[in-house]
């Protein structure tokens, strides 16, 4: 289940507020329109997708909006709801065998664990059933890589595009120094296409790939969890054995948010 990750579109309008905050302390509200300037948005923003049309491919581009949405989307990983599945899991294949599995694995939503049940269910021997899983594991991570270098190379793209426009700019002035009208214009392309540059990549395209990394590794953390449990269930682990050895991938606060018992004993609130 997912919901709106609000704090994506927050920590992006909290920049721009206090861009917007010293710019008017400066210059009020009038001092907007020096800091807007179409030629620098068009050398930015246009020297961008020129390089990424370089660096990949027309399907890889379709995916930067696909991508960029899962930046605005929070996964509701439960740490706790994925142990007791397995314990639930386990009871019953002690009580009944791992055949009357296939009814109750139905009802697990995750396909991750889902796979890995049944996978134990048709009698596959471990080790294979961990290089399956990991297998899936890590062309997952590669999938998501590619994806998010999307953002990674639009991120070293942007600084280096307001660079160039700050050549540009400079070259213009230089060569109209006779000419003190258009001083003031190129010097505004000259500095603003830095500043749109190192804008767009430390607040949008940098901070959206290191979402997304954190989001990869929070899920293959999880993962990770399922593979102990499904060899847990296909060993006939003790439930109460299992629960605790897959309680220890608990952080204390989250163990002693949900009054878990660790050991015979409940977690206190300290760190």
């Amino acid at each position: 289940m997912r919901k709106l990750d609000y704090f994506t579109p927050i920590g992006v309008l909290v920049g721009l507020a206090f861009i917007a905050f010293s710019i008017i302390s400066s210059g009020g509200i009038a001092g907007f329109g020096s800091f807007i300037n179409a030629p620098s948005v068009l050398i930015v923003v246009g020297g961008v997708l020129a390089a990424m049309l370089v660096s990949f491919s027309i399907g890889e581009l379709k995916q930067f909006h696909k991508v960029s949405r899962q930046t605005f989307k929070q996964d509701q990983y439960n740490l706790q709801d994925v142990i007791n599945t397995f314990v639930r899991l386990s009871e019953r294949a002690r009580r009944e065998g791992l055949l009357s599995l296939e009814a109750e694995v139905e009802k697990v939503e995750d396909p991750f664990i889902r796979k890995g049940v049944l996978l134990a269910i048709d009698g596959i021997e471990q080790d294979i059933i961990i290089d399956i899983l990991n297998a899936e594991i890590l062309a997952l991570e590669e999938r998501h890589r590619k994806n998010r270098s999307l953002f990674e190379k639009a991120g070293d793209y942007a600084p280096a595009w307001g660079m160039i426009g700050t050549l540009i700019g400079l070259v213009l002035m230089l060569k109209n120094l006779n000419d003190p009208t258009s001083l003031g214009p190129n010097m505004a392309v000259a500095l603003l296409t830095t500043l749109y540059g190192t804008l767009l990549a430390n607040l949008v395209f940098n901070p959206m790939a290191a979402k997304l990394a954190l989001k990869t590794e929070k899920e293959v953390f999880i993962k990770q969890i399922a593979i102990e449990g499904v060899i847990g269930v296909q060993s006939g682990q003790n439930p109460k054995i299992l629960k605790e050895k897959l309680q220890v991938f608990l952080s204390k606060e989250d163990v002693a948010e949900k009054g878990v018992k660790f050991k015979g004993e409940a977690i206190s609130n300290e760190a």
